[in-house]
This record gives structure tokens, sequence and C-alpha cells, in this order.
């Protein structure tokens, strides 16, 4: 009993992870294309270290993304 709760866990968050990851890659997606038709050259990659961060912050590791790429071009 205590093994099927223990994979059921662990598929939950795998699940998580991926919605989580994918929610934030269509953030990124659609901020870069509203900065981009403002004229802001600020951008932040859609690759798998966006995807991880994604995936394993949420929406707190997009904007931790977007701060990076503001810091470096300061």
């Amino acid at each position: 009993m205590t093994e099927d709760r223990d994979v059921s866990l662990r598929g939950g968050w795998i699940v998580n992870f991926f919605v989580r990851a994918l929610v934030g890659m269509a953030i990124i997606f659609f901020v870069n294309y509203f900065l981009d038709s403002r004229g802001v050259k600020l951008s932040v990659g859609l690759g798998p270290v966006s995807f991880l961060t994604s995936g394993m912050l949420g929406i707190p590791g997009v904007a931790l993304l977007y701060g990076i790429m503001l810091y470096q071009s300061l």
C-alpha cells in the first residue's frame, strides 16, 4: 500500500513539473513577443535551461530569468 502511494506521489510531481515548465515557456514566449512589439531588446531564450528553471521554480523562475537578462543588459 505504501509503494502505491509513493508511485502516485512521484507521478504527480512529474506531471506538476511539466505543467509548470510548459506554462513557463508559454509565458516566456508571450512576454518576448510583447517586449519585441514595444521595441525592447530584452528576451529570454526558449531552451533547456529556461525549461528546467520554469519547471522547478514556476513563475518566479521565469521572473528570475528576466531579472538576469535585465541585469546583463545594464
